[in-house]
């Protein structure tokens, strides 16, 4: 069985990289190429594969820190509240990347991961190191899915093709331009693809959401073969909850840039923002494509958030910083910066954050 699991992704990458054609190739815009996309502030088109497997030498050569899961909190969820609740607006955390947005009615799930390992084989790979605070099937059925790019820890298959199955139907997957051609493969159809600045509205419970995708400093690849050939962002999603506009923000996978004066200038600003703090080391190697403690905030104060969560750590040893590692550097750079302790924080396992609670 793993020998077949193992031949039919080989058989994939092939056939990936025999499709090195941009279906959405637009002349227009700068950080679309006629073989896939790039980034607006630097180009780390097809990056030099030489420094990873520096980054690799060094890992085996001189060992990790080491780290203590332990510290990451986990909470027991409150599912019957998640399966009510269509009033308040709220934010659960469930691991890594992935949270639960509960927005005038609608079930928003980012960046869906509920593997055991985040790779392409089930059976090696970077592994969970703190347990899943609840499954897939515990949540509420999930409206819409917001895939940031298709890394393994963001993109996870089984988790998408159980999505797919859920009771009521499968949910509306707003994805990166690129990533609909990979769930159309899967056999995923309910998919809206985005460009960067482009925006789709859905019908919710009480009113509508609209979900804008929005740059990031990333990159995208699931095999050798296909470095950037879909796009990759975050997501913003507006709403007029009880009369009042509400906004907010996920940074999916980034490093450092404009792109956040950007998009604070093009909004003006979020009520809740969900940022990316952990998996930055090497910051030789990580620097151009992930955030650390300190930029997590500088980005928190780029966008405007009013309030933010860091994600992106505690669940999956990625990088060399270990999955604990903001616990203790988050509250120092909140002090660097100013930044109120209640401005910032890291949520439990498991934990509901009621961002807006309903009147009625």
């Amino acid at each position: 069985m793993r020998l077949h699991r193992y031949a039919t992704f080989l058989l994939t990458c092939l056939l990936t990289a025999c499709a090195a054609v941009n279906p959405h190739y637009d002349v227009s815009k700068k950080h679309h190429r006629p073989d896939g996309f790039n980034n607006n502030y630097i180009d780390n088109w097809r990056a030099g594969q030489p420094s990873f497997w520096a980054w690799q030498r060094d890992r085996w050569t001189t060992g990790l820190p080491a780290q203590d899961p332990s510290r990451v909190k986990s909470v027991t969820p409150d599912l019957a509240y998640l399966k009510s609740n269509t009033r308040d607006v709220s934010v659960t955390w469930i691991g890594h990347s992935t949270a639960l947005w509960q927005l005038n009615g609608l079930n928003i799930l980012t960046d869906p991961q509920f593997s055991e390992r985040a790779a392409p084989l089930s059976f090696a790979g970077p592994r969970r190191a703190v347990a899943l605070p609840m499954q897939l099937a515990d949540l509420p059925r999930i409206d819409v899915v917001l895939i940031s790019h298709n890394h393994y820890d963001h993109l996870d298959r089984q988790s998408v093709l159980q999505l797919k199955q859920q009771p009521g139907g499968p949910p509306l997957f707003i994805v990166p331009l690129g990533l609909d051609i990979w769930l159309n493969n899967e056999g995923i159809t309910n998919v809206r693809p985005l460009d960067w600045w482009d925006s789709f509205s859905v019908k919710a419970t009480h009113g509508e959401v609209t979900v804008h995708l929005v740059p990031t400093q990333h990159w995208s690849s699931r095999t050798p073969w296909d470095r950037n050939a879909s796009l990759w962002g975050g997501f913003v999603a507006q709403a007029t909850v009880e009369g009042e506009p509400y906004s907010m923000y996920f940074s999916g996978d980034t490093g450092y840039s404009k792109d956040f004066a950007d998009i604070g200038q093009k909004f003006g600003g979020f009520d809740f923002s969900q940022i990316a703090v952990g998996c930055y080391l090497p910051r030789w190697f990580m620097r151009d494509q992930h955030i650390n403690e300190e930029e997590a905030l500088r980005i928190h104060l780029d966008v405007k958030s009013k309030f933010s969560i860091g994600v992106h750590w505690g669940t999956f040893r990625l990088c060399d910083d270990p999955i604990d590692a903001p616990l203790d550097a988050l509250p120092k750079a909140r002090k660097q910066l100013a930044v109120d302790d209640a401005a910032f924080v890291l949520l439990a396992l498991g934990q509901t954050h009621i961002l807006r609670r309903s009147a009625r």
